[in-house]
């Protein structure tokens, strides 16, 4: 495993806990429908992911025009890496720093994906309580999470595909939570995020931005978050309808 200093050469000590949960709700026809993507996922309704789970995905390879789920690991082993301890310290890739940093800098070139989701979460320290809120787009609807992947081989030749999330400074909505909050990317970006042959940097830049604030809400949801071995509807206290909308079926 690698020493303090270690992580921080690669640049990922400091992005310990920045968006660490996330919630992905909605069935897998919606979900190819808005990412026009193929293959085959688990189908189930998850409130609560978690660092290092198996997480939903789209990808383009290179040389085809088909977008692809695939299901990685949520913290990236870079090719190079000795073994997979560093994945516990890549869940996210600072957008500042992303193409300076060795367990980054080729992915962002060659190696970027779209993570669905419909919620993430951040918390606020209370006393001796941390108060979970969910920060949604719209009124719940589906978005993409920006990240990167990369592809290590173990010494027993198993191959593991994994990922990052990438951050961004916070909107007004999430700043007195945190200073740091996902990149969500819109779907007009989809195309030249998912392109493997766009690799100028200066052409996705401005994708890392902040979302605009006016166009998500945040609201308080059970402590039962907390324990990220609970993952059903239970652990949360949602606001609205989760049967059916005009944005798609979710899952229940």
């Amino acid at each position: 495993m690698c020493a303090v200093g270690e992580w921080d050469h690669y640049g990922i000590w400091d992005n310990k806990l920045v968006c660490n949960r996330y919630r992905l709700t909605y069935a897998k026809p919606y979900l190819a429908e808005r990412f026009g993507a193929v293959g085959e996922i688990e189908e189930r309704p998850r409130y609560n992911i978690a660092p290092t789970q198996q997480i939903v995905t789209v990808r383009k390879e290179e040389g085809k025009k088909t977008r692809k789920f695939t299901t990685m690991r949520w913290g990236l082993i870079p090719s190079w890496a000795k073994d997979m301890s560093i994945g516990t310290q890549t869940l996210n890739a600072r957008s500042e720093t992303v193409t300076t940093k060795p367990a980054f800098r080729d992915p962002i070139l060659r190696k970027r994906c779209l993570i669905p989701s419909d919620g993430f979460y951040e918390w606020q320290k209370m006393g001796s309580v941390k108060q979970p809120y969910c920060f949604e787009v719209g009124e719940g609807e589906l978005f993409a999470l920006a990240g990167l992947w990369d592809q290590w081989e173990s010494p027993d030749g198993q191959i593991i595909e994994s990922c990052s999330i990438l951050t961004t400074a916070a909107n007004s909505l999430v700043a007195d939570l945190h200073d740091r909050m996902p990149v969500i990317v819109p779907p007009d970006k989809y195309d030249v995020w998912l392109d493997p042959d766009v690799n100028d940097f200066n052409v996705i830049r401005d994708i890392l931005r902040p979302y605009d604030a006016n166009l998500m809400r945040r609201y308080p949801v059970s402590t039962k978050l907390n324990n990220d071995g609970r993952c059903g509807l239970g652990i949360v206290n949602f606001r609205i309808d989760k049967s059916v909308s005009s944005r798609g079926q979710r899952l229940s």
